[in-house]
């Protein structure tokens, strides 16, 4: 009985690199190691599609992905060598801006993904806004709700900054990963702005 031999780690990467070359992946993903643990980072063709926290069971961060992009994924530490150090420059205080190109294709309807391009576009390291403005800046100010499940379900916390949006009352809200108040490096600060005319 012949075991298969491990392909090597090298091999692998020329394989995958090939394969976003020739346009044959649909995603390309690797993780990361961070202040917040560890992340799972997934890029499509046009920029980052998932990030998912430590603990998000892979295979199922996986699944979505491929159920949103397409089921060729390929795993390359190379390939996203550029978006890790990008991450890992951020979280460390290295960097004050995370600018990576971003694919919102795993945002569930249009008006969350013009919430998530909205928060994109608009707050920067420092700031903050309200639900009701972000709302307002998605074009719809009474939808303060569906603005809340949008970020309960951003697919790219982080660069999308979620962490970033507060309820009316200005206390730290919960947006699926507990009080941000204890993730320092994604803890609000500055004052807090209003719709933006």
């Amino acid at each position: 009985s012949h075991r298969m031999t491990p392909l090597t780690e090298s091999f692998l990467d020329r394989l995958a690199s090939a394969a976003v070359q020739e346009g044959l992946a649909d995603a390309v993903y690797t993780t990361v190691s961070t202040p917040l643990g560890r992340l799972l980072v997934a890029q499509g063709r046009h920029g980052v599609l998932r990030i998912a926290w430590e603990d998000e069971p892979e295979d199922a961060t996986l699944a979505g992905v491929a159920a949103g992009v397409g089921p060729r994924i390929v795993r390359s530490d190379r390939e996203l060598a550029a978006t890790r150090d990008a991450i890992s420059a951020y979280l460390e205080g290295d960097d004050d801006t995370l600018d990576l190109p971003i694919d919102l294709s795993l945002a569930r309807g249009p008006f969350r993904r013009a919430v998530l391009e909205a928060l994109h576009r608009e707050v920067h390291r420092g700031e903050i806004i309200t639900y009701g403005a972000l709302a307002a800046e998605a074009g719809n100010p009474r939808a303060v709700l569906a603005t809340g499940t949008a970020c309960a379900t951003n697919p790219v916390p982080i660069v999308v900054p979620c962490h970033r949006v507060l309820p009316a009352s200005h206390k730290l809200g919960n947006y699926g990963r507990g009080p941000v108040a204890t993730r320092s490096p994604l803890a609000p600060v500055g004052a807090s702005r209003g719709a933006v005319r």
